[in-house]
């Protein structure tokens, strides 16, 4: 993928760490990233960080957005609280691949206490380097809204 984006992360402290390292091989492939928090491992709550994210996707500001967690399924479900997010919780190359391909996901989102660093950079070349199919793909998200 040769196209520069502008990137949306958020995170609660337990996906910091893995939003850190993704920060910086974000910046490293020169993307743009807007970092909505949280910007440390202190105990916080996830919905404010993760819904930022989101809603600058939403909005335009961004062109996707990746949140983390502790385990993924938390932020995948506040970032999908926001309307016209489409967060698929990934945990390797093919479901980051088939988020984008078939569900066109806007946003992905990945488990800090799950996904190895290196694995995490795959599944973001991955969903990044993928193309929506369309066709009875579209149908399908069509009728999600």
């Amino acid at each position: 993928m040769n196209t520069k984006l502008k990137i949306a992360l958020g995170s609660d402290h337990a996906g910091f760490s893995l939003k850190e390292c993704i920060k910086e091989y974000l910046i490293g492939l020169g993307h743009e990233v807007r970092d909505f928090g949280t910007d440390s491992e202190a105990s916080c709550d996830y919905p404010p960080f993760v819904q930022a994210a989101a809603r600058s996707v939403v909005a335009g500001e961004c062109d996707v957005g990746l949140v983390f967690g502790g385990s993924g399924n938390g932020e995948a479900i506040a970032a999908n609280k926001v309307k016209g997010i489409r967060c698929a919780l990934c945990w390797n190359e093919t479901s980051a691949r088939l988020a984008k391909e078939h569900n066109n996901a806007n946003v992905i989102s990945m488990g800090g206490r799950l996904v190895e660093p290196d694995v995490a950079k795959r599944i973001v070349d991955a969903w990044l380097g993928a193309t929506f199919e369309g066709g009875r793909h579209l149908r399908r998200i069509q009728m999600l809204d």
